[in-house]
């Protein structure tokens, strides 16, 4: 399982979807994988569909132009067989987005990373809570749904599998920046405390998923493409290679410059402390039994003697000593 709920993860978990990127070729497929490993992507996710598990026969009547295309770019059992098996002797996770049960079933046989439920179907309650009672690791993407309908699809998985995971997601593509509405997720983080929030990323660019870091997502989620200028499906909005390692370059950069909440002041920035502290030094010579005003003292630099925070220590004591102008005064010096 990939992200039981509230696990501490080191990095975001950055999900490549090829979708039908492939273009149904195996091969190609085989040359995302390589590519998304050698970028250090965490997980390739591919689609399990069939023209007869995406849309009715009554829609092909009118669009049989469409069934001829999800025909020739969907990949066969055995190919995403042959791909899962590819992509474990990489090391890489492999995932699959499923439309129906039997989808399902092959998937869980697989032994995918997690079932990945599309935004389409977050209002199919009775799918979910098929795929729910699978007790597999669960992504859903929450596009196209109202709060309340979200709502009812967390609440319809989380009451039997609390391993769980929601992306915010705008499913337009490509998603113009006025439509990201990524202060969703801080709304989603506040309204879901005990799971975990990412963000499905279907904006061009790769702002919206260093963003979405920022605001807490823990899970990113783009489309990937060998070459996004061929046409096809969500092809031209997809993310190359070169893109794409910078997203997942700038996504773990972002994740680790957030640090931690906790006030803790490192090694490092405790030496330049030391270095740059102010101490108390004298601002005229003083003599031997003079008692220190506060006129006496200034602060500077140097490299002992006593803080100008704790310049209560200093103020109407006693000189010990002569104390030449611009010289530390130390406890020692001081009745």
């Amino acid at each position: 399982m990939i992200l039981n709920n509230k696990k501490q993860i080191n990095t975001p978990y950055i999900i490549a979807e090829v979708n039908q990127s492939h273009f149904g070729d195996i091969d190609i497929a085989k040359e995302c994988i390589n590519t998304l490993k050698e970028i250090g992507v965490s997980c390739v996710k591919f689609q399990s569909y069939s023209s007869s598990s995406l849309y009715s026969k009554c829609y092909y009547d009118k669009n049989p132009i469409s069934k001829k295309m999800i025909d020739k770019f969907s990949l066969s059992n055995n190919c995403l067989i042959e791909l899962r098996e590819y992509a474990k002797k990489l090391d890489i996770d492999f995932s699959s987005t499923p439309y129906s049960k039997e989808e399902v079933d092959f998937l869980l046989d697989l032994e995918v990373q997690f079932i990945k439920i599309a935004s389409q179907e977050i209002r199919n309650l009775e799918f979910l809570k098929y795929i729910a009672k699978s007790n597999s690791a669960i992504i859903l993407s929450s596009g196209m749904a109202t709060l309340d309908e979200i709502k009812k699809a967390v609440d319809t998985i989380y009451n039997i599998n609390k391993n769980l995971t929601l992306l915010h997601c705008t499913s337009i593509y490509p998603t113009p920046p006025h439509l990201a509405n990524l202060n969703n997720i801080l709304m989603l983080k506040e309204t879901f405390k005990d799971i975990n929030i990412g963000y499905s990323d279907h904006t061009l660019g790769i702002e919206a998923a260093i963003s979405a870091v920022s605001l807490g997502a823990c899970v990113i989620e783009k489309h990937f493409s060998p070459d996004n200028t061929k046409i096809g499906f969500d092809n031209n909005m997809a993310t190359q290679k070169d893109g794409f390692k910078k997203l997942v370059d700038s996504v773990n950069k972002t994740y680790i410059m957030l640090g931690s909440k906790n006030r803790i002041l490192s090694e490092e920035e405790t030496k330049y402390r030391k270095k740059m502290q102010r101490y108390i030094v004298a601002k005229r010579d003083l003599k031997k039994g003079e008692i220190i005003e506060i006129c006496d003292i200034d602060s500077k630099r140097a490299e002992n003697g006593i803080e100008i925070s704790n310049i209560q220590e200093v103020i109407g004591r006693r000189l010990k000593i002569d104390k030449a102008q611009d010289y530390t005064i130390h406890k020692e010096d001081l009745e």
